[in-house]
């Protein structure tokens, strides 16, 4: 999958292994998120950055109690249904 992930930074362990598999990952708060394919959040803050209010077609994933591999099939099933 080569696509453009939004990835909060407490997610260390979550982007590297986004950037293992040839995906583009950025910091939520260096990216904009309207050019961002899936935005992945911890869910330790609802709403991260002002996610809920901002317009974006980008699946929202939320990592909490998932292993990174989890989050990757998840993104990955999310946007094959785009």
């Amino acid at each position: 999958m080569r696509a453009k992930i939004g990835i909060e930074d407490t997610l260390g362990p979550v982007k590297d292994y986004f950037c293992q598999r040839g995906c583009e990952v950025t910091s939520l708060g260096k990216a904009d998120l309207r050019n961002c394919d899936a935005i992945v959040v911890s869910g330790e803050d609802v709403n991260f950055m002002g996610i809920q209010d901002m317009q974006t077609d980008a699946p929202v994933i939320d990592a909490r109690g998932l292993k990174p591999e989890e989050v990757y099939n998840v993104v990955q099933e999310r946007l094959e249904r785009k």
